[in-house]
């Protein structure tokens, strides 16, 4: 089986990480989608959810179940 695949493997046209390399280096770079608005869309889109848990955690009324530490008073004890 290992020729087998050493053939198939042979027969693609794979090139090197340095080809490939040389290659875009030699031709212009044009911006594309990503490189002009990329860090604008991460940017608005962690503010947006940031405003969102914001909202939620602050206005539509959550108990959090906060310690009751210095809120609850004791009862008095009665022995009978």
């Amino acid at each position: 089986m290992f020729p087998l695949v050493r053939n198939a493997l042979s027969s693609l046209r794979i090139q090197s990480i340095q080809q490939i390399r040389a290659r875009q280096s030699h031709s212009k770079h044009s911006l594309d989608f990503h490189d002009k608005y990329g860090d604008i869309l991460l940017a608005s889109g962690t503010a947006f959810c940031l405003v969102a848990w914001v909202f939620t955690a602050t206005q539509i009324g959550i108990k959090w179940n906060l310690s009751p530490v210095r809120r609850v008073t004791p009862k008095e004890w009665n022995d009978e």
